[in-house]
């Protein structure tokens, strides 16, 4: 059970900067989707949850990789 909680809070985030990717992307090729009023907001709103996105699993790998012991020594706890 608390392997899918995990899997279930590590897919939130990862599917919120897919979401970042397309609305980027989208942006490129011109197309503009309905609650952002402009390109230039599209493309900063998926450039933000892009960062928020990989932020969040980047943390939560890294909190269970020092939690386990498996990180250099600078990034150890002291």
């Amino acid at each position: 059970m608390q392997r899918i909680i995990a899997l279930t809070i590590l897919v939130l985030p990862a599917l919120l900067a897919v979401l970042g990717i397309k609305l980027m992307r989208d942006m490129i090729f011109g197309v503009l989707h309905a609650p952002i009023p402009s390109l230039l907001l599209q493309f900063v709103v998926g450039l933000l949850f892009l960062g928020i996105g990989l932020w969040f699993v980047a943390g939560f790998i890294f909190y269970r990789d020092r939690k386990r012991n498996k990180v250099q020594n600078r990034f150890q706890k002291k």
